[in-house]
């Protein structure tokens, strides 16, 4: 083993774990911080001074150097760009998705070939395993951990050149490794929050950067009643139960977004179900689908969803139909969906509509 390698370091426990794993393996390690948004030296999720600080005392007590990167530009060109306009066209995005495609295995690989790095790592808990000529991915051996559905981007050339030391690893034994080496991070909590959302405040954030979405409209039932105003269909996902503003004498959830006419249709959760979706921006890890046609899998269509028996069939432009064995409730547009086969992750593809 060995060979250069540059380390994504956020500061947390995992990917501080993951960097000290290679260099005790032999790697030459780099660990860089990627600076993505500009916080004005507060923290919120993995950005700010607090997570730069943490992941530089890491290095140090890990005898590797260190240095912080500024991705800013390409993370705003990228990720925030896609998430304003998925909000626009009345979708429901997924950033953090869309940054480990365009970012953390995008520009940040730009950045170890600039550097002439063999090797790219982060602290995310799959597995990429090579068989048969080819590259797998698989979801994290700790299945409460599991990350690959944030991963389905990845191809064969971004998996030949990552590593993910802490993959075959249950989080309490990298929390315990983090302990037996000292590490200042070993009891910091994981983050929730989107690096560019402090305190997760979406309003906050569209009205400052698409005040043309906060905008009232209806909120009614099934049978077209109003029963209440919103400020904006924005502030709204399908299967959403709480923040409704309405109560129907049952619990009540969101079923329905119409983004046009900036209404919100709020119903009982036996109107969430459905049985098809269509989808886009399809990427296959093996390069291709798993088949000409139609075939079996297990779709995933939410981060911690659990995986339910589909039919998927590839079709062209990237586009991708997915018929559920049974219904599936809350399928929300925008959202990724992912396809297993067992533990391994063949693909996924940006939801754009669900069927009844």
């Amino acid at each position: 083993m060995g060979g250069s390698v540059l380390v994504a370091m956020s500061g947390g426990v995992d990917s501080s774990v993951a960097a000290c794993l290679l260099a005790e393996r032999g790697y030459q390690v780099l660990g860089s911080h990627m600076r993505l948004v500009h916080t004005d030296g507060v923290d919120h999720g993995c950005c700010g001074p607090s997570a730069e600080r943490d992941a530089r005392e890491v290095a140090a007590l890990g005898g590797f150097p260190f240095e912080v990167v500024d991705l800013s530009a390409v993370f705003g060109a990228t990720v925030i760009a896609d998430f304003l306009g998925e909000h626009a066209a009345g979708r429901t995005p997924n950033p953090c998705s869309r940054c480990n495609e365009q970012i953390k295995f995008g520009a940040f690989l730009e950045r170890a070939d600039s550097l002439r790095v063999d090797f790219v790592a982060t602290g995310h808990y799959v597995r990429n395993v090579r068989e048969r000529g080819r590259w797998r991915l698989l979801r994290g051996a700790d299945a409460s951990k599991d990350q690959s559905y944030m991963l389905h981007a990845l191809g064969q050339r971004e998996l030949a050149r990552s590593l993910f030391p802490v993959g075959s690893w249950p989080k309490a034994a990298t929390r315990e490794h983090a302990r037996r080496l000292g590490l200042p991070v070993a009891s910091k909590p994981d983050s929730q929050e989107v690096c560019f959302l402090p305190g997760a405040d979406h309003t906050a954030f569209l009205a400052e950067r698409a005040p043309a979405l906060v905008r009232s409209g209806e909120v009614v039932d099934p049978d077209g009643r109003v029963l209440a105003e919103h400020g904006g269909s924005f502030r709204f996902t399908i299967g959403q139960r709480k923040g409704t503003g309405v109560s129907l004498g049952e619990r009540a959830y969101v079923v329905d977004v119409d983004h046009d006419a900036n209404r919100v249709v709020v119903g009982p959760a036996e109107l969430l179900g459905r049985r098809s979706v269509d989808a886009d921006r399809a990427t296959w890890v093996a390069g291709h689908p798993p088949a000409d046609g139609p075939f079996e899998c297990e779709v995933q269509i939410r981060y911690r969803g659990a995986p339910v028996p589909a039919v998927a069939e590839p079709r062209d432009g990237g586009r991708l139909r997915v018929e559920f064995r049974s219904p599936v409730r809350a399928v929300a547009p925008g959202q990724s969906l992912v396809c297993y086969q067992g533990d391994e992750l063949l693909g996924g593809a940006r939801i754009l509509q669900a069927h009844r």
